[in-house]
């Protein structure tokens, strides 16, 4: 008996730099009937310079739970789709798990292709025990945030966050005053870009590094957890 047809692929998309797509990723985006990306705009970018001709609509955290049962019913039909975000693994603080799960509860076949993500650079070059880790992603920005700061208190595991350019100093400030300026702490931003930077030290020390500047570039931070 031949193997169930994969009706969705999460396919991985660069984080910046265009060659870290993989062979499967491009040859699974120009096979699958259509792509389904997060923003068409971004993605026409990246398909135009692989010269991926496939078909190309919209799916994003605004629209996903109007046109997932349209998407399942032609999955159905044997109409096969890749799912992608502006950048990184599809799901991992971007659109993807939604449609991911729907698709497995309607017993259809999905698959997801390892390739970029953010989080795992920034996590290496950290300097931070990375053997044992929580992912954070994005902190709620105002309501619940305090709360899931002082949930983490006693975290004794590396922590990984995700943040905006022009909150990074909040982020840090509030750092300070829950876990204490001398916790060791990691900013990669940037990351397999041009202005690629990782800053490592004390979250005083980042504080003072990138207080005052203008920062650019989606963010990640690696927080050390606490000693026993």
């Amino acid at each position: 008996m031949a193997d169930q047809q994969t009706s969705l692929y999460l396919v991985p998309t660069p984080i910046g730099n265009l060659e870290d797509i993989t062979l499967r990723g491009l040859r699974i985006l120009k096979e699958v009937d259509t792509i389904l990306a997060e923003d068409t705009r971004t993605s026409g970018k990246l398909l135009k310079h692989f010269d991926i001709q496939t078909k190309v609509i919209s799916h994003h955290a605004h629209n996903e739970h109007k046109t997932t049962e349209g998407l399942i019913e032609r999955m159905k039909n044997g109409e096969t789709y890749a799912l992608i975000s502006d950048a990184g693994s599809p799901g991992i603080s971007d659109p993807g798990f939604f449609l991911g799960k729907a698709v497995m509860e309607a017993g259809l076949k999905i698959e997801a292709l390892p390739g970029a993500t953010a989080f795992v650079p920034a996590l290496l070059k950290s300097g931070l025990p990375c053997d044992r880790f929580c992912f954070e992603g994005f902190l709620p920005q105002k309501k619940g945030r305090q709360t899931k700061l002082l949930n983490l208190v006693e975290e004794q595991r590396t922590m990984v966050f995700y943040e905006s350019p022009h909150r990074i100093g909040k982020l840090l400030e509030q750092f300070k005053e829950h876990y204490g300026g001398d916790r060791q702490v990691s900013v990669s931003r940037e990351l397999t870009k041009m202005f690629e930077e990782t800053f490592n030290g004390t979250v005083e020390e980042a504080i003072a590094h990138f207080g005052g500047k203008k920062v650019k570039g989606e963010i990640v931070v690696v927080l050390a957890g606490k000693n026993d």
